[in-house]
């Protein structure tokens, strides 16, 4: 029943494309509680979080050192992992898919309030990988 739930939020969910490569939804709540969110549907699905890259953390650390003053992001992380279903899947498929593994899910906040979203895989065999993506985006969206 739980799956059946997520899937249909999955398909719910208001996304916009931004820059071509990436799907974002709208979060009702802190970067904080995205982030919890985000990564408790990943460990609800099974999965392991392997790293968590902090990118807003380093674009504020290094801005002056690179010329700029510009904020980009109020915070911005992005969870890293794999699954070993869906990646055998699809690497069965085309082997040269472990060009996007690990895959990942990022949380932002910037002055227009705070996203969640993932890149937007090739069509084909990727699109197992965005199924999983967006039901980990849907579930954190909806808590």
């Amino acid at each position: 029943m739980k799956t059946s739930c997520i899937a249909a939020l999955a398909l719910a969910l208001p996304v916009t494309a931004l820059a071509q490569d990436a799907v974002t939804a709208p979060f009702d709540g802190s970067f904080d509680d995205a982030t919890f969110a985000v990564e408790t549907a990943i460990v609800g699905q099974g999965l392991v979080i392997d790293y968590v890259s902090h990118v807003g953390e380093m674009l504020a650390r290094t801005g002056a050192d690179v010329g700029s003053d510009r904020e980009l992001f109020k915070a911005a992380d992005v969870f890293l992992f794999c699954s070993a279903v869906v990646s055998r899947e699809v690497m069965e498929a085309d082997p040269m898919n472990l060009a996007h593994c690990p895959y990942g899910v990022f949380v932002a906040e910037t002055d227009a309030g705070v996203m969640i979203g993932r890149r937007d895989y090739p069509a084909g065999a990727m699109d197992r990988v965005e199924a999983l993506l967006d039901a980990i985006i849907a579930e954190a969206v909806a808590n």
